[in-house]
């Protein structure tokens, strides 16, 4: 290819135009001064800083206001709810209202909450107690 003889040397200036770009760019802002970018790149990496600070402590605070914890109104199972948002209790199935006091029973309008009590004797605890409910149409309040 080439003879014995013959000495070649190639001058490679691939890399030379991004040096070019660095020094450009080094010497627009020593001329026009870096104090404003320094303080910018500060600021920036303060604020990326300070901002998972600031979110986890206002998501705390936050929590602390909303969070409530009780006891289930029908089988006693511990919960947590988001004050006044609507649950459901996983042990009883029950729909709870959470409240600022604690935890409530949904129920619907009109709705009537009744507590069963035993009425059978002690000897007779095997017979069967029959039951009969009367449902009354709603009361006006014109009165």
């Amino acid at each position: 290819m080439y003879p014995q003889g013959s000495k070649n040397y190639q001058i490679n200036f691939s890399g030379l135009g991004c040096w070019l770009t660095v020094l450009a760019v080094v010497w627009l802002l020593s001329a026009i001064g870096l104090g404003w970018i320094v303080k910018s790149i500060a600021f920036i990496v303060v604020l990326i800083l300070a901002t998972p600070v600031l979110a986890y402590l206002g998501f705390r605070w936050w929590l602390k206001r909303n969070l409530i914890e009780g006891n289930c109104p029908v089988c006693e199972t511990q919960l947590a709810g988001l004050k006044n948002a609507p649950t459901v209790c996983p042990n009883c199935r029950t729909q709870l209202q959470v409240t600022p006091q604690g935890f409530v029973r949904f129920t619907p309008e009109g709705t009537v909450e009744v507590n069963a009590v035993d009425v059978t004797a002690g000897d007779r605890s095997g017979d069967a107690v029959d039951v009969s409910v009367e449902v009354l149409p709603p009361v006006d309040d014109e009165r």
